[in-house]
């Protein structure tokens, strides 16, 4: 994956776009991508949004998809443990999954 650009070239790159610099002299005169440059500045005249987003994939997890069905099984059984959740998740949802990964995804959900 591509480092990320610091916010001071994005800073300049915007300003002479705003300036009234063609995209391509641009990223020419700042050594970035013409694409780089095209998207930034178009990102700023349509929305007004300078900084960076997020790089990478989202985040998610495969255990979202079956949130109602884990919240069912505490509800029903507030004592049950990892170990009894993830055999349940593997025979009734075909779900493998690890212990930590369960426990991670419970205090990401809010559960203790």
């Amino acid at each position: 994956m591509a480092r990320a650009l610091s916010d001071d070239l994005r800073e300049r790159v915007l300003e002479a776009g705003v300036a009234g610099a063609s995209a391509r002299s641009i990223a020419a005169r700042f050594g970035v991508g013409i694409s780089t440059a095209i998207r930034w500045l178009r990102r700023e005249r349509e929305s007004g949004e300078r900084t960076p987003r997020r790089q990478g994939k989202p985040r998610g997890s495969r255990l979202d998809a079956h949130e109602a069905f884990i919240a069912g099984m505490i509800e029903a059984q507030k004592d049950i443990t990892l170990h009894e959740m993830i055999a349940r998740l593997e025979s009734e949802r075909a779900v493998g999954i690890g212990r930590s990964m369960l426990s991670r995804w419970l205090r990401q959900q809010g559960w203790t």
